[in-house]
């Protein structure tokens, strides 16, 4: 038998022990089970929000966004309720919710956030635009009504500094903008003039999607065409878009389609300008995709910064549907949550299936198992935009309008110190100074110095190197590439080591954690940067390492703009 002594004192009081038996506190059951107690009324509550059942596990981001977009945060006990209404575990919900930096997630007795978030883009373009003097006055109001986030880039780079103001954007921003749109509760998102089902129709819209539909075109001439024009990926790897096709057809049924419209490259603005001019263009060349690979579904994967187009695609999807031109397969649009590395098609697709945005090992390759482990393709958005133009067209058309052995347009995104920074269509393989040109030169007071030729992870190059032909395969023997064609102008006003710095933060800020080089490699770079004299041998060292030994682009790419700088921009730092 086993003796025990409770508070000091024998347990039956006549001086004798208490013998406990091992074991028979099992049968002493709790009243509730360990931990948190669900409460019945935040079940009902997010009942209210996100509607009846069944609930779907995939859908678990979809299911935040409605109650954060409700409350303004993410209570605990709601996530126990959304919890204990999906049947999932509490610390599944809690993982994804505080993965993604959109969602605020409020313990028990903690204070909301207040009624307005203002979230301020601090990533380069809008730094060169005055973004850090923009915060500080922002903060010096001091409304305890309005929260001032910093925020990576929304993709308005060539509207420098801009802000949204809950979902709304805000070009040109400026304190007195920001705080008046903040006290009157203009947080909706506002929607451009653009190109309707109706006008895309009466322009010859649709007519090549019919066409396939009806037969018209067999698949084989349709890759076909697209291969002879030339189309290659535009989200940044530049992989031929007719193989893709055809590898994810030769994939055994059934296959799906994902489209990624999470463009969150610092410096990229390009389909955001698309998608709010002439969305059915896309979409069109995204159901004869789905036509020919095959998709039961397709999920259009459309980051949060992005309401505006997030609000098109939600009038515009149903009247597809009504109109029967999507017959073949089922659409599905999907709201990312703030997360730069969900534009790694991997982590995408884990995004997708309502999980935290991490990317795969590889292989096997998304193409032979990516959505639901179902073989998928995956195109972004400017890749489809083209493809109707193509096939209508024919392939010799757009091959003919690159130059210096480039094939088919571009849509440069070009931003910072030139007069007008817009999207450049030009042809594939113009150089920044053509650029330059296009834009009516640089703006005025400045020298040109040096560019980003694909957005943060491409690296810098200076103006003495701005006529290489920007296109794939071209700038990758001097440690950079094209990426995304997203070109950042910077000028004798600029810091090249503020610039790096600048853009070490954001992968820093961006990496997911999942491995070791991106996560403690950005963060150890960020603190050398940060010295008055860089350590050159430290710093590329563990510039290598990053490269040689983190899972995705992301970390093997963050380190260029650092190396390019100690390359091609000695005098701009102080090193020991």
């Amino acid at each position: 038998m086993n003796d025990m002594t409770i508070n000091g004192r024998r347990g039956n009081g006549d001086g004798r022990k208490k013998p406990i038996h091992p074991g028979s506190g099992r049968r002493n059951a709790l009243l509730h089970p360990k931990g948190r107690v669900l409460s019945c009324e935040d079940v009902e509550t997010v009942r209210g929000i996100i509607g009846d059942g069944p609930y779907e596990r995939p859908l678990l981001i979809e299911y935040l966004h409605k109650i954060q977009d409700r409350e303004g945060c993410l209570p605990a006990g709601l996530l126990h309720g959304l919890a204990d209404l999906m049947q999932i575990p509490m610390a599944e919900v809690y993982e994804v919710a505080t993965f993604y930096a959109h969602f605020d997630v409020i313990p028990d007795g903690a204070p909301r956030p207040p009624a307005v978030t203002v979230r301020v883009c601090e990533s380069l373009s809008c730094m060169m635009a005055g973004a850090e003097q923009l915060i500080a006055a922002l903060q010096s109001e001091a409304n305890p009504d309005v929260r001032i986030v910093r925020a990576p880039c929304v993709g308005s780079c060539a509207t420098a500094p801009v802000a949204h103001v809950g979902h709304r954007h805000v070009d040109h921003a400026t304190p007195e903008k920001i705080m008046k749109l903040a006290v009157e509760g203009e947080t909706h998102p506002q929607v451009p003039d653009y190109q309707t089902l109706d006008q895309y129709l009466a322009s010859g819209g649709y007519e090549v999607l019919k066409a396939c539909l009806a037969g018209k075109h067999t698949v084989d001439d349709v890759i076909a065409m697209l291969s002879d024009g030339g189309l290659r990926g535009l989200g940044g790897a530049g992989f031929p878009t007719g193989r893709k096709w055809s590898l994810v057809r030769a994939e055994p049924g059934p296959r799906l389609m994902a489209v990624n419209g999470d463009e969150g490259e610092p410096g990229t603005f390009k389909d955001r300008h698309y998608l709010e001019t002439r969305p059915h263009q896309f979409l069109e060349g995204m159901l004869i995709a789905a036509w020919a690979v095959e998709a039961q579904e397709v999920f259009i994967y459309m980051r949060d910064e992005y309401q505006a187009v997030l609000e098109i695609l939600r009038r515009e999807l149903p009247k597809l549907q009504a109109a029967n031109l999507a017959p073949h397969t089922r659409i599905n649009l999907r709201r990312g949550a703030g997360a730069y590395i969900c534009g790694e098609e991997s982590a995408m697709i884990e995004s997708i299936e309502g999980k935290r945005g991490l990317p795969r090992h590889r292989p096997p390759y998304v193409a032979q198992v990516g959505i639901f482990n179902r073989p998928t393709l995956v195109n972004n958005v400017e890749t489809l935009y083209w493809v109707p133009e193509i096939i209508s067209k024919g392939p010799a058309w757009f091959e003919s309008q690159g130059v210096n052995g480039a094939k088919g347009f571009r849509s440069y995104s070009v931003s910072g110190h030139v007069a007008n920074p817009g999207v450049v269509l030009a042809p594939a393989g113009s150089t920044a100074n053509d650029l330059i040109r296009l834009c009516g030169g640089m703006a005025e007071g400045h020298t040109f110095k040096g560019y980003l030729p694909g957005g943060a992870s491409g690296g810098i190059l200076p103006a003495s190197m701005a006529d290489i032909p920007l296109d794939f395969g071209q700038l990758e023997k001097h440690g950079c590439f094209v990426g995304s064609h997203a070109v950042v102008i910077l000028s004798d006003k600029d810091d090249m080591k503020a610039v790096a710095l600048n853009l070490m933060k954001f992968f820093e800020d961006e990496s997911c954690g999942q491995c070791t080089p991106c996560r403690n490699g950005t963060e150890k770079a960020v603190q050398l940067m940060s010295r008055p004299a860089w350590d050159k041998e430290l710093l590329e060292d563990l510039a290598q390492v990053m490269r040689d030994a983190s899972i995705c682009g992301l970390g093997q790419a963050a380190s260029n703009p650092l190396a390019s700088v100690i390359k091609f921009f000695p005098g701009d730092i102080v090193t020991k």
